[in-house]
């Protein structure tokens, strides 16, 4: 693919992930270094997903497993269940 003389390298490698709105891998990895870490997450913060749907599982893709702090416990065998079990049992 030839480059027009104006167009920055950055501009030609753009991958889309939401055709629907426009969002690129960069701008889903940008929003999941500032904490979003589900394509819910993600879906708030830029509305990709929300639309025809068929970007979610790249979403998820680009998310990777482990990135999100809250499924840490769980990814390493610990319950992270308790706290609700103990609770059940109080009632």
């Amino acid at each position: 693919m030839a480059r027009r003389p104006n167009e920055s390298r950055r501009e030609v490698n753009r991958v889309y992930v939401c055709n629907c709105f426009g969002v690129t891998e960069a701008q889903v990895k940008k929003h999941a270094e500032g904490g979003a870490c589900t394509p819910r997450q993600i879906a708030s913060a830029c509305k990709a997903g929300t639309d025809c749907g068929s970007c979610v599982r790249r979403i998820q893709a680009l998310l990777g497993r482990g990135d999100c702090p809250r499924r840490e416990p769980a990814d390493q065998g610990m319950a992270v269940l308790s706290e609700v079990e103990a609770l059940e049992e109080a009632a």
